[in-house]
Protein backbone atom coordinates (compact mmCIF):
# COMPACT_ATOMS: atom_id res chain seq x y z
CA UNK A 1 0.00 0.00 0.00
CA UNK A 2 1.44 3.88 -0.81
CA UNK A 3 2.35 5.32 1.80
CA UNK A 4 -0.21 8.82 2.38
CA UNK A 5 0.99 11.97 2.43
CA UNK A 6 0.40 14.46 4.83
CA UNK A 7 -2.57 15.74 3.08
CA UNK A 8 -4.70 12.89 3.07
CA UNK A 9 -4.49 11.96 6.42
CA UNK A 10 -4.50 15.33 8.16
CA UNK A 11 -7.19 18.06 8.00
CA UNK A 12 -5.93 20.87 5.72
CA UNK A 13 -6.17 23.38 8.42
CA UNK A 14 -3.22 21.25 10.62
CA UNK A 15 -1.26 20.76 7.27
CA UNK A 16 -1.21 24.55 7.18
CA UNK A 17 -0.32 25.47 10.26
CA UNK A 18 2.22 22.68 10.55
CA UNK A 19 3.23 24.68 7.14
CA UNK A 20 2.92 28.31 8.71
CA UNK A 21 5.33 27.02 11.95
CA UNK A 22 7.94 25.42 10.17
CA UNK A 23 8.93 28.71 7.78
CA UNK A 24 9.61 31.00 11.21
CA UNK A 25 12.99 31.73 12.09
CA UNK A 26 14.36 29.16 14.69
CA UNK A 27 15.76 31.02 17.85
CA UNK A 28 19.48 29.25 19.13
CA UNK A 29 20.58 29.38 23.07
CA UNK A 30 24.29 29.10 24.00
CA UNK A 31 25.32 27.39 26.84
CA UNK A 32 26.48 30.17 28.88
CA UNK A 33 22.67 31.73 28.57
CA UNK A 34 21.67 28.51 29.94
CA UNK A 35 23.98 28.73 32.86
CA UNK A 36 22.95 32.49 33.34
CA UNK A 37 19.07 32.00 32.72
CA UNK A 38 18.93 29.13 34.65
CA UNK A 39 21.14 30.07 37.83
CA UNK A 40 17.54 31.50 39.50
CA UNK A 41 14.80 28.83 38.45
CA UNK A 42 12.61 31.19 40.14
CA UNK A 43 8.82 30.63 38.96
CA UNK A 44 9.17 33.52 36.78
CA UNK A 45 11.70 32.57 34.67
CA UNK A 46 10.34 28.78 34.93
CA UNK A 47 7.17 30.52 33.33
CA UNK A 48 9.12 32.87 30.36
CA UNK A 49 11.01 29.23 29.78
CA UNK A 50 7.97 27.82 29.12
CA UNK A 51 6.33 30.21 26.91
CA UNK A 52 9.36 30.39 24.85
CA UNK A 53 9.71 26.63 24.95
CA UNK A 54 5.47 26.43 23.43
CA UNK A 55 6.55 28.42 20.66
CA UNK A 56 10.21 27.51 19.95
CA UNK A 57 9.53 23.60 19.87
CA UNK A 58 6.48 24.17 17.34
CA UNK A 59 8.79 25.87 14.66
CA UNK A 60 11.56 23.37 15.48
CA UNK A 61 9.04 20.23 15.38
CA UNK A 62 7.47 21.47 12.54
CA UNK A 63 10.54 22.02 10.47
CA UNK A 64 11.04 18.74 10.70
CA UNK A 65 7.69 16.90 9.45
CA UNK A 66 8.43 18.82 6.40
CA UNK A 67 11.61 17.25 5.82
CA UNK A 68 10.29 13.74 6.75
CA UNK A 69 8.12 14.45 4.30
CA UNK A 70 10.29 15.30 1.19
CA UNK A 71 13.46 12.82 1.60
CA UNK A 72 15.22 11.80 -1.65
CA UNK A 73 14.90 7.87 -3.18
CA UNK A 74 11.77 7.08 -1.45
CA UNK A 75 12.85 7.01 2.44
CA UNK A 76 9.67 9.00 3.31
CA UNK A 77 6.94 6.38 2.58
CA UNK A 78 9.61 4.00 4.61
CA UNK A 79 7.86 2.09 7.31
CA UNK A 80 10.17 3.40 9.75
CA UNK A 81 10.50 6.71 9.05
CA UNK A 82 6.33 7.13 8.98
CA UNK A 83 6.69 5.92 12.85
CA UNK A 84 9.06 9.03 13.23
CA UNK A 85 7.26 11.22 11.40
CA UNK A 86 3.96 10.37 13.26
CA UNK A 87 5.97 11.16 16.54
CA UNK A 88 6.46 14.50 15.34
CA UNK A 89 3.30 14.95 13.93
CA UNK A 90 1.72 13.77 17.23
CA UNK A 91 4.02 16.71 19.45
CA UNK A 92 3.19 19.02 17.18
CA UNK A 93 -0.09 18.37 17.73
CA UNK A 94 0.42 18.38 21.50
CA UNK A 95 1.71 21.45 21.45
CA UNK A 96 -0.46 23.13 19.01
CA UNK A 97 -3.53 22.40 20.85
CA UNK A 98 -2.10 23.63 24.67
CA UNK A 99 -3.07 26.64 25.59
CA UNK A 100 -1.52 29.98 26.13
CA UNK A 101 0.54 30.10 29.24
CA UNK A 102 0.08 32.22 31.96
CA UNK A 103 0.72 31.38 35.48
CA UNK A 104 2.59 28.97 37.51
CA UNK A 105 0.05 25.68 37.58
CA UNK A 106 -0.28 26.38 33.43
CA UNK A 107 3.69 26.08 33.60
CA UNK A 108 3.82 22.95 35.78
CA UNK A 109 1.10 21.23 32.98
CA UNK A 110 3.15 22.09 30.24
CA UNK A 111 5.97 20.76 31.78
CA UNK A 112 4.56 17.16 32.64
CA UNK A 113 3.17 17.32 28.56
CA UNK A 114 6.97 18.56 27.23
CA UNK A 115 8.35 15.54 29.43
CA UNK A 116 5.84 13.04 27.95
CA UNK A 117 7.05 14.64 24.42
CA UNK A 118 10.70 14.24 24.76
CA UNK A 119 9.72 10.03 26.45
CA UNK A 120 7.47 9.79 22.94
CA UNK A 121 10.74 10.45 21.43
CA UNK A 122 13.76 8.41 22.88
CA UNK A 123 13.57 6.17 20.14
CA UNK A 124 13.76 8.40 17.02
CA UNK A 125 17.30 7.34 16.15
CA UNK A 126 17.58 3.32 16.14
CA UNK A 127 14.04 3.86 14.52
CA UNK A 128 14.97 5.89 11.97
CA UNK A 129 18.05 3.92 11.34
CA UNK A 130 15.83 0.70 10.43
CA UNK A 131 14.06 3.39 8.01
CA UNK A 132 17.64 3.92 6.34
CA UNK A 133 18.27 -0.34 6.52
CA UNK A 134 14.80 -0.75 4.95
CA UNK A 135 16.35 1.57 2.52
CA UNK A 136 19.29 -0.08 1.78
CA UNK A 137 17.62 -3.17 1.47
CA UNK A 138 15.30 -2.00 -1.36
CA UNK A 139 18.32 -0.30 -3.13
CA UNK A 140 21.65 -3.02 -2.74
CA UNK A 141 23.16 -0.65 -5.85
CA UNK A 142 23.41 2.49 -3.10
CA UNK A 143 26.92 3.70 -2.09
CA UNK A 144 27.25 5.72 0.34
CA UNK A 145 28.93 8.59 -1.81
CA UNK A 146 25.36 8.55 -3.27
CA UNK A 147 23.83 8.97 -0.45
CA UNK A 148 25.28 12.65 0.24
CA UNK A 149 21.97 14.05 0.97
CA UNK A 150 20.38 11.77 3.06
CA UNK A 151 23.40 12.17 5.41
CA UNK A 152 23.30 15.72 4.83
CA UNK A 153 19.43 15.26 6.04
CA UNK A 154 20.42 12.97 9.35
CA UNK A 155 22.87 15.65 10.44
CA UNK A 156 20.02 18.42 10.46
CA UNK A 157 17.90 16.10 11.56
CA UNK A 158 19.79 14.83 14.47
CA UNK A 159 21.00 18.09 15.22
CA UNK A 160 18.06 19.25 15.96
CA UNK A 161 16.92 16.27 17.54
CA UNK A 162 19.88 17.24 19.94
CA UNK A 163 18.71 20.56 20.44
CA UNK A 164 15.30 19.61 21.02
CA UNK A 165 15.99 16.84 23.57
CA UNK A 166 18.50 19.70 25.21
CA UNK A 167 15.61 22.38 25.60
CA UNK A 168 13.25 20.39 26.91
CA UNK A 169 15.69 18.22 29.53
CA UNK A 170 16.96 21.72 30.95
CA UNK A 171 13.60 22.96 31.10
CA UNK A 172 12.16 19.93 33.31
CA UNK A 173 15.52 19.83 35.45
CA UNK A 174 15.48 23.04 36.66
CA UNK A 175 12.41 22.39 38.31
CA UNK A 176 13.94 19.47 40.88
CA UNK A 177 13.97 20.72 43.92
CA UNK A 178 17.03 19.26 45.35
CA UNK A 179 19.95 19.61 42.43
CA UNK A 180 23.66 18.90 42.64
CA UNK A 181 25.88 20.93 43.58
CA UNK A 182 26.98 23.07 40.94
CA UNK A 183 24.60 21.59 38.42
CA UNK A 184 22.12 24.16 36.31
CA UNK A 185 19.29 21.98 35.18
CA UNK A 186 21.68 19.57 32.51
CA UNK A 187 24.87 21.44 32.74
CA UNK A 188 27.60 21.06 35.31
CA UNK A 189 29.22 24.31 36.15
CA UNK A 190 32.51 22.43 37.43
CA UNK A 191 32.40 19.67 35.18
CA UNK A 192 35.81 17.12 35.48
CA UNK A 193 36.30 15.78 32.37
CA UNK A 194 38.74 13.26 33.70
CA UNK A 195 36.36 12.15 35.79
CA UNK A 196 33.30 12.03 33.32
CA UNK A 197 35.92 10.31 30.80
CA UNK A 198 36.72 7.55 33.52
CA UNK A 199 33.13 7.22 33.98
CA UNK A 200 32.62 6.38 30.20
CA UNK A 201 35.73 4.54 29.68
CA UNK A 202 34.86 2.02 32.44
CA UNK A 203 30.96 1.54 30.68
CA UNK A 204 32.71 1.28 27.15
CA UNK A 205 34.77 -1.46 28.77
CA UNK A 206 31.65 -3.41 30.62
CA UNK A 207 30.56 -3.34 27.26
CA UNK A 208 33.72 -5.18 25.85
CA UNK A 209 34.10 -7.62 29.03
CA UNK A 210 30.56 -8.81 28.38
CA UNK A 211 31.48 -9.32 24.61
CA UNK A 212 34.65 -10.42 24.54
CA UNK A 213 36.03 -11.84 28.10
CA UNK A 214 38.50 -9.66 28.56
CA UNK A 215 38.93 -5.55 27.47
CA UNK A 216 42.05 -3.59 27.21
CA UNK A 217 43.23 -1.17 29.59
CA UNK A 218 42.58 3.12 29.69
CA UNK A 219 44.52 4.95 30.79
CA UNK A 220 43.70 9.06 31.47
CA UNK A 221 46.34 11.77 31.32
CA UNK A 222 45.38 15.50 32.51
CA UNK A 223 45.01 17.72 35.27
CA UNK A 224 42.10 15.92 37.92
CA UNK A 225 41.11 19.35 39.59
CA UNK A 226 40.49 21.36 36.33
CA UNK A 227 36.54 21.81 35.36
CA UNK A 228 34.33 23.88 32.95
CA UNK A 229 30.61 24.31 32.55
CA UNK A 230 29.61 21.55 30.39
CA UNK A 231 26.68 18.80 29.70
CA UNK A 232 28.07 15.67 31.68
CA UNK A 233 25.38 13.61 29.52
CA UNK A 234 26.64 14.70 25.99
CA UNK A 235 30.42 14.42 27.38
CA UNK A 236 29.83 11.05 28.56
CA UNK A 237 28.35 9.77 25.40
CA UNK A 238 30.95 11.03 23.22
CA UNK A 239 33.66 9.89 25.29
CA UNK A 240 32.18 6.15 25.29
CA UNK A 241 31.21 5.96 21.59
CA UNK A 242 35.13 6.90 21.31
CA UNK A 243 36.56 4.29 23.78
CA UNK A 244 33.99 1.62 22.91
CA UNK A 245 35.56 1.61 19.31
CA UNK A 246 38.95 2.06 20.31
CA UNK A 247 38.62 -1.46 22.75
CA UNK A 248 36.58 -3.33 20.28
CA UNK A 249 39.72 -2.51 17.44
CA UNK A 250 42.55 -3.14 20.15
CA UNK A 251 40.57 -6.28 21.52
CA UNK A 252 40.48 -8.02 18.04
CA UNK A 253 43.85 -6.88 17.13
CA UNK A 254 45.19 -8.47 19.93
CA UNK A 255 42.73 -11.09 20.75
CA UNK A 256 44.79 -14.20 19.19
CA UNK A 257 48.67 -12.77 19.65
CA UNK A 258 50.30 -13.73 22.09
CA UNK A 259 51.16 -9.96 23.15
CA UNK A 260 49.91 -8.20 25.70
CA UNK A 261 46.98 -5.66 24.31
CA UNK A 262 47.98 -2.01 24.27
CA UNK A 263 46.19 0.39 26.78
CA UNK A 264 44.06 2.90 25.19
CA UNK A 265 45.40 6.57 26.26
CA UNK A 266 43.16 9.30 26.79
CA UNK A 267 44.40 12.99 27.49
CA UNK A 268 42.85 16.02 28.77
CA UNK A 269 44.11 19.42 27.63
CA UNK A 270 42.74 22.25 28.58
CA UNK A 271 43.27 25.38 26.38
CA UNK A 272 41.68 29.02 27.09
CA UNK A 273 39.30 28.66 24.14
CA UNK A 274 39.18 24.58 23.45
CA UNK A 275 39.25 21.30 26.07
CA UNK A 276 40.94 18.58 23.94
CA UNK A 277 39.71 14.87 24.87
CA UNK A 278 42.63 12.76 22.51
CA UNK A 279 41.66 8.75 22.71
CA UNK A 280 44.40 6.74 21.43
CA UNK A 281 44.63 3.38 20.11
CA UNK A 282 46.94 0.95 18.62
CA UNK A 283 44.17 -0.84 17.51
CA UNK A 284 45.45 -0.97 13.62
CA UNK A 285 44.01 2.45 12.39
CA UNK A 286 41.61 2.67 9.65
CA UNK A 287 42.06 2.62 5.59
CA UNK A 288 42.31 5.92 4.50
CA UNK A 289 39.62 5.45 2.13
CA UNK A 290 37.70 4.36 4.91
CA UNK A 291 37.94 7.63 6.96
CA UNK A 292 35.39 9.70 5.17
CA UNK A 293 33.16 6.73 5.78
CA UNK A 294 33.19 6.86 9.26
CA UNK A 295 31.14 9.99 9.95
CA UNK A 296 28.20 8.72 7.69
CA UNK A 297 25.33 6.65 8.79
CA UNK A 298 25.62 3.88 6.52
CA UNK A 299 28.89 2.52 7.64
CA UNK A 300 30.25 0.39 10.50
CA UNK A 301 32.86 -2.25 9.97
CA UNK A 302 30.68 -4.71 12.73
CA UNK A 303 27.80 -6.83 11.68
CA UNK A 304 24.87 -4.25 11.59
CA UNK A 305 22.39 -5.26 14.41
CA UNK A 306 19.17 -4.01 12.58
CA UNK A 307 19.36 -6.41 9.56
CA UNK A 308 16.06 -7.39 7.94
CA UNK A 309 14.08 -9.13 10.65
CA UNK A 310 14.10 -6.75 13.12
CA UNK A 311 11.23 -4.99 14.00
CA UNK A 312 10.73 -1.29 14.71
CA UNK A 313 10.32 -2.38 18.67
CA UNK A 314 13.81 -3.94 18.36
CA UNK A 315 15.44 -1.44 16.70
CA UNK A 316 14.34 0.82 19.29
CA UNK A 317 15.97 -1.49 22.06
CA UNK A 318 18.91 -2.55 20.30
CA UNK A 319 22.24 -2.04 22.72
CA UNK A 320 25.40 -4.15 20.80
CA UNK A 321 29.16 -3.82 21.32
CA UNK A 322 29.50 -2.43 17.80
CA UNK A 323 25.94 -0.88 16.21
CA UNK A 324 24.46 0.54 12.83
CA UNK A 325 27.64 3.04 12.50
CA UNK A 326 25.94 5.99 14.14
CA UNK A 327 27.91 6.53 17.47
CA UNK A 328 30.46 8.32 15.66
CA UNK A 329 28.53 10.69 13.10
CA UNK A 330 26.00 11.62 16.17
CA UNK A 331 28.97 12.36 18.41
CA UNK A 332 30.35 14.33 16.18
CA UNK A 333 26.84 16.70 16.33
CA UNK A 334 27.02 16.72 19.88
CA UNK A 335 30.41 18.12 20.11
CA UNK A 336 29.55 20.46 17.70
CA UNK A 337 25.84 21.77 18.94
CA UNK A 338 27.96 24.19 21.59
CA UNK A 339 30.89 24.92 19.52
CA UNK A 340 33.31 21.99 19.39
CA UNK A 341 34.56 19.71 16.87
CA UNK A 342 35.40 15.86 16.34
CA UNK A 343 38.59 14.78 14.48
CA UNK A 344 39.85 11.53 13.65
CA UNK A 345 43.26 10.83 12.43
CA UNK A 346 43.99 7.25 11.38
CA UNK A 347 48.09 5.33 10.66
CA UNK A 348 46.79 2.76 9.14
CA UNK A 349 48.78 -0.23 10.41
CA UNK A 350 49.30 1.49 13.98
CA UNK A 351 45.96 2.69 15.23
CA UNK A 352 43.61 5.67 15.67
CA UNK A 353 43.62 9.22 17.35
CA UNK A 354 40.14 10.64 17.74
CA UNK A 355 40.25 14.63 19.16
CA UNK A 356 37.08 15.55 20.64
CA UNK A 357 37.43 19.93 20.60
CA UNK A 358 34.91 21.40 23.14
CA UNK A 359 34.37 25.07 23.51
CA UNK A 360 35.41 26.40 26.86
CA UNK A 361 33.72 29.60 26.30
CA UNK A 362 30.18 28.61 26.17
CA UNK A 363 29.49 31.64 24.18
CA UNK A 364 28.37 29.33 21.07
CA UNK A 365 24.87 29.92 19.05
CA UNK A 366 23.03 26.06 18.48
CA UNK A 367 23.87 25.78 14.86
CA UNK A 368 20.33 25.30 13.80
CA UNK A 369 18.89 25.14 10.01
Amino acid sequence: MAAKKLGDILSKELVEEVKKWGCMKQTGVSLRHMVNFGCTSSPRNLLVSAQFLHKELRIRIARRVIELENLPYGLSSKPAVLKVRDWYLDSFRDLRSYPEIKDKNDELEFTQMVKMIKVRHNNVVPVMALGIQQLKKDRPKFDYEDLSEIHQFLDRFYMSRIGIRMLIGQHVALHDPNPLPNCVGYIHTKMSPLEVARIASEDARGICLREYGSAPDVNIYGDPDFTFPYVPTHLHMMVFELVKNSVRAVQERFMDSDKVAPPIRIIVADGLEDVTIKVSDEGGGIPRSGLPKIFTYLYSTARNPLDEHFTTTDAATASTMAGYGYGIPISRLYARYFGGDLQIISMEGYGTDAYLHLSRLGDSQEPLT
